[in-house]
């Protein structure tokens, strides 16, 4: 099947930017592939934080959300309307993510009995070093939030991104990280605990604004992964 897809006539932008996702998987579904790239815009934020919940390395984030739209487009015929579609493109982001922090750490793992230079492979895998697009909105309250937020095990970071920073709902984030809505209310209430008071009292409302996906990357992914599928 050729998955090739033309490029998004600017004129139906407009016209199809306030369509429900139902409507507009219905329409890629049945031929208009071009609008996939809609899909991909609108949700790349939620995209973007569930990745980075899980893996830490820019560079590897975007790399896992280009996958994921892969999946995604490769399966969306799979898709029912009974659950949210956002809520099904998170659950493949979260799978692609934990394979690859998988495969991550079995590459680190190899390294280290081949007796390496472990030191350079966690530097990369940290990447301590923020790119330019970050300084240019990591005011320091967001970065103070985000190193708290990454300091979080990974068990609580994971929730804690999805439902305070992404605002999922609790019944989202537990189908998304195949949690009881329980266990997600007492990971989110241990996640709060551990964050400092003194960053938790000035979230407030800034927590939205943490791990932003800003435009020249949402660009960079979306032209990345059209390109892949024209080449299909």
């Amino acid at each position: 099947m050729n998955m090739g897809i033309p490029a998004l006539d600017s004129a139906a932008g407009p016209a199809v930017s306030t369509l429900p996702d139902s409507e507009i998987v219905r329409r890629v579904r049945s031929g208009e592939r071009a609008l996939f790239e809609v899909l991909m815009r609108r949700h790349n934020q939620r995209v973007y934080r569930a990745a980075r919940a899980i893996v830490k390395d820019e560079t590897e984030v975007e790399d896992v959300m280009q996958q994921a739209y892969i999946n995604a487009y490769t399966h969306l015929h799979q898709f029912e309307d009974r659950s949210q579609f956002s809520t099904w493109l998170t659950r493949i982001v979260l799978n692609e993510a934990f394979g690859r922090r998988k495969r991550m750490q079995i590459t680190e793992s190899r390294m280290e009995h081949a007796d390496s230079d472990r030191g350079e492979l966690m530097d990369t895998i940290r990447s301590p070093q923020p790119d330019p697009e970050q300084q240019a909105y990591a005011q320091e309250l967001h970065r103070v939030l985000e190193e708290a937020v990454d300091g979080l095990p990974e068990i609580y970071r994971a929730v804690f991104m999805l439902r305070d920073i992404e605002g999922l709902s609790t019944s989202e984030t537990g189908e998304g990280l195949g949690l009881a809505e329980e266990a997600v209310k007492t990971r989110l209430h241990r996640a709060r605990a551990m964050i400092r008071r003194a960053v938790s009292a000035r979230i407030g409302g800034q927590a939205g604004f943490a791990f932003q996906f800003q435009a020249p990357r949402c660009d960079r992914v979306v032209n990345a992964v059209l390109d892949h599928l024209s080449r299909c």
